[in-house]
């Protein structure tokens, strides 16, 4: 299974970007011992339109194209569930135990996802109930897929 986490916005250089790479290599050493076969990440530029709904629109179609045509699609979104990391990882195990050939990860902008997008979600999450800037989400989200492998590995990095 190959996971794709499709952004809007776009990290500049410096610690964010650092720290956002470093799970996303720390992921493909372990990931492909695990069966996944990657991880990519896509950044798609917010919409410069001047009402929400437009923006929220125009982000939908970039976002849309893509992703491939077998997938399950899992929406970061602030009144999604609280997901425990074990629980992420049981997630990312049986989608790929199920042979899902992708997962991809969206993160909205600024006015959240299309409520279009927000239905084809298989699973929304939500990193608590705190509102966090898109580059945090981004972070916290490779670190748990990250994480989710070690869990899935038996590896000691997650200690529950």
């Amino acid at each position: 299974m190959r996971l794709v986490v499709v952004a809007v916005g776009r990290l500049k250089q410096g610690p964010e970007r650092e720290l956002a790479e470093r799970y996303r290599e720390r992921f493909d050493d372990i990931g492909r011992k695990l069966g996944f076969r990657g991880l990519d990440v896509h950044e798609i530029s917010e919409s410069r339109a001047r009402d929400a709904a437009t923006r929220m629109a125009e982000e939908a179609a970039a976002i849309s194209a893509l992703i491939p045509e077998k997938h399950v699609l899992v929406a970061l979104d602030e009144r999604g569930e609280n997901v425990d990391s074990a629980a992420f990882a049981g997630y990312l195990g049986r989608w790929r135990d199920q042979s899902v050939a992708n997962t991809i990860f969206v993160i909205g902008g600024a006015d959240g996802l299309s409520p279009d997008l927000q239905r084809k979600a298989k699973l929304r999450v939500a990193f608590g109930a705190a509102t966090w800037p898109h580059q945090m989400v981004r972070v916290m989200l490779l670190e748990q897929i990250y994480r989710a492998a070690t869990i899935l590995a038996g590896h000691p990095y997650h200690r529950a």
